[in-house]
C-alpha cells in the first residue's frame, strides 16, 4: 500500500480535526530539521480513538523520517504500525501528561542499542500526537562539539513542539530548496552573537571574504561589514535581519559568493532564547540560474530578430510581386510571401516563450486566419482535436505543411459551392496523425507524386518525409479529399 494511502487509513482511526491535520502537515514539512539535529529517526504517533472524550485504545504511526546526519536505526518504514495501549508506556505517558520523557534505558533493536525519547505535539490546547525519537546510544557517548550543539538545539526545538510554538505559524520558507542542517548551521545567542558555527557554515562565510574568528561576533555585524549592496535592496540592515528575533529567509550576495540564509527563532515559555541560522552556499547554483535566464533571453531575442527579418523578406517579396507584370511570376511571389509568413508565425510565438517549444494550436489558428484572408471565397474551417505543445524543430515544418495543404484545398480542391476544410488531429503521446480534408473536386485522375508539378504538394512531401520523418498519403473517399500525415514528434 502506498504511504499516502496508509496515512489516510491511519487518519480514519483518529479523532483529529482538519485543523489538527493541517498542523501535523506543517510539522511534516519542517521535521527534517528535527531529525537532523537529533541524529535520530522520528516517528509520529497519533492516538486511536473516535473522539477527544474517549480514552485511546492505542496509537498508530502516520509519519517516519530518517536523519541525513546519521545512519537510520530502522531498516523498515514504520508508517501504519499500531501500538496497543500499554505496549509503550513512554508514548502513553507523554500523550496523557503532555510531557517530554528523556531519561530512559536504551533497548536493543536488531544489533543497535537504541535510546528512545518521546515528545508531545501540542496544538489548540491539546496534545494531538506524540513524536518518538530513536538514537544510537553508543554513538552518543563520544559527542563532538558539533553533535553537542545540534542536540542542544534539538532539545530547544522539541520543547517548542511541546509548547505549540513549532512549526512557526505563517512560515515563508517551506520549500524543498530551503537550507538544511548539513549545508551549514550557526547558533546565535539571545543577543544575536555566534555561539557555534559548523564547519560548512564557516566555509560559506569565509567564501564571502571574512577572515576573522566567527564565534563571539555578532552575525549581523559580520554580514553588514561584508555587504557591498550587490544583493537585492532591503530596508533593513543585516544586523536586524540576522538578529534571530523573527523567522527570515534571505539571499546574501556580495560578489564573492551567494548565501541562502534561513533564520529560525528559538522560543521557551514565550520568550526568545536565541536562534538557528541555516546557510547554504548557492553561488554556483545561482550563477547557473542566471546564465540560463540570460540564455533564454538571448534565444527569445534571436527568434524575435528572425521573425523581424522574415517579415522584412516578406515585405520585399510583396513589393517585388507588385512590379512584376507576368501573372505566373506574381503568383509565385505571392506564394513565397505566404510561406515566409508561416515560418514567421512560429518564430513570433517562440519569441514570447521561455522554452524552445510552442503551443501549436495558437500557431494553427493564425495560419488558418491568414489562409482565409487570402481566399477569394467564404470558407468554414473546422478543427477536431488538439496539437498541444511541439518542439520548434517540429513546429516550423509542420506549420508549412499545414499551410500548403490548406492553401492547396482553397486554391485547387474546392469546387464552386465547396465551402468546407476540416483538420483532424489525433495523437497518442508523441505519435501524431493529422488529416486535412476538403469537400472539393478532388485529385486529378491518375495523380502521381513523382509526376506532379504542384510545387506546394512537393514541398509538403519533402518536409513530411525529410523534416518530420513521417509519411503522407492523399486519398479520395466519397466526396472528400483526405491528406493523411503521420509522424513522431
Amino acid at each position: 500500500m502506498a504511504i499516502s494511502s496508509r496515512i489516510d487509513l491511519a487518519y480514519s482511526h483518529t479523532a483529529l480535526t482538519m485543523e489538527d491535520r493541517d498542523h501535523l502537515s506543517e510539522l511534516f514539512t519542517e521535521w527534517q530539521l528535527l531529525s537532523d539535529l537529533s541524529f535520530a529517526d522520528l516517528i509520529l504517533w497519533v492516538p486511536k480513538r473516535k473522539d477527544y472524550v474517549s480514552w485511546p485504545d492505542g496509537h498508530i504511526a502516520i509519519g517516519h523520517i530518517r536523519p541525513t546526519t546519521a545512519p537510520t536505526v530502522f531498516a523498515q518504514d514504520l508508517i501504519g504500525e499500531e501500538l496497543p495501549w500499554g505496549k509503550n508506556s513512554q508514548i502513553d505517558q507523554t500523550l496523557s501528561q503532555g510531557t517530554i520523557i528523556r531519561d530512559t534505558e536504551p533497548e536493543l533493536i536488531g544489533e543497535i542499542l537504541v535510546k528512545e525519547e518521546t515528545i508531545p505535539v501540542h496544538f489548540d490546547g491539546r496534545t494531538i500526537a506524540v513524536i518518538s525519537r530513536h538514537r544510537n546510544a553508543v554513538a552518543m557517548r563520544s559527542a563532538s562539539p558539533l553533535e553537542i550543539n545540534y542536540r542542544e538545539l534539538a532539545h530547544m526545538v522539541f520543547r517548542m513542539v511541546s509548547e505549540g510554538t513549532f512549526p512557526i505559524q505563517g512560515s515563508i520558507y517551506r520549500a524543498e530548496s530551503a537550507p538544511r542542517v548539513g549545508d551549514g548551521l550557526i547558533r546565535l545567542s539571545q543577543q544575536g552573537a555566534v555561539t557555534y558555527a559548523s564547519p560548512n557554515a564557516r566555509s560559506a562565510i569565509s567564501r564571502l571574504g571574512w577572515d576573522n574568528e566567527i564565534t563571539g561576533a555578532g552575525l549581523g555585524s559580520i554580514f553588514d561589514s561584508l555587504d557591498n549592496h550587490q544583493s537585492e535592496p532591503t530596508e533593513e540592515t543585516w544586523t536586524n535581519i540576522l538578529s534571530g528575533k523573527n523567522l527570515r529567509r534571505e539571499d546574501f550576495d556580495n560578489g564573492n559568493g551567494i548565501i541562502d540564509l534561513l533564520v529560525i527563532p528559538l522560543i521557551a515559555d514565550g520568550v526568545g532564547v536565541g536562534s538557528i541560522v541555516l546557510m547554504h552556499d548557492v553561488t554556483e547554483l545561482r550563477r547557473r540560474d542566471r546564465a540560463l535566464v540570460t540564455k533564454d533571453a538571448t534565444i527569445r531575442e534571436i527568434h524575435h530578430r528572425v521573425k523581424n527579418n522574415l517579415q522584412t523578406v516578406s515585405a520585399l517579396l510583396r513589393l517585388q510581386s507588385r512590379r512584376v507584370e507576368d501573372p505566373t511570376a506574381s503568383a509565385a511571389l505571392a506564394e513565397a510571401v505566404r510561406r515566409v509568413a508561416s515560418i514567421a508565425i512560429v518564430h513570433e510565438t517562440l519569441s514570447t516563450s521561455s522554452a524552445e517549444s510552442v503551443l501549436f494550436d495558437e500557431v494553427y489558428e493564425r495560419i488558418v486566419h491568414n489562409a482565409i484572408e487570402l481566399s477569394p471565397r467564404p470558407i468554414t474551417p473546422q478543427k477536431l482535436g488538439e496539437f498541444g505543445v511541439l518542439d520548434s524543430q517540429v513546429a516550423t515544418p509542420l506549420a508549412l505543411v499545414i499551410t500548403e495543404l490548406i492553401h492547396n484545398a482553397l486554391e485547387h480542391g474546392l469546387a464552386e459551392g465547396g465551402d468546407s476544410v476540416r483538420v483532424e488531429v489525433v495523437h497518442n503521446e508523441n505519435r501524431y496523425e493529422i488529416k486535412v480534408i476538403d469537400n472539393g473536386i478532388g485529385l486529378p485522375e491518375g495523380f502521381d507524386w513523382e509526376k506532379s508539378s504542384n510545387l506546394g504538394l512537393q514541398i509538403v512531401r519533402t518536409l513530411t518525409e525529410n523534416e518530420l520523418k513521417g509519411t503522407i498519403v492523399l486519398n479520395r473517399v466519397a466526396s472528400e479529399t483526405i491528406a493523411l500525415i503521420k509522424f513522431t514528434a
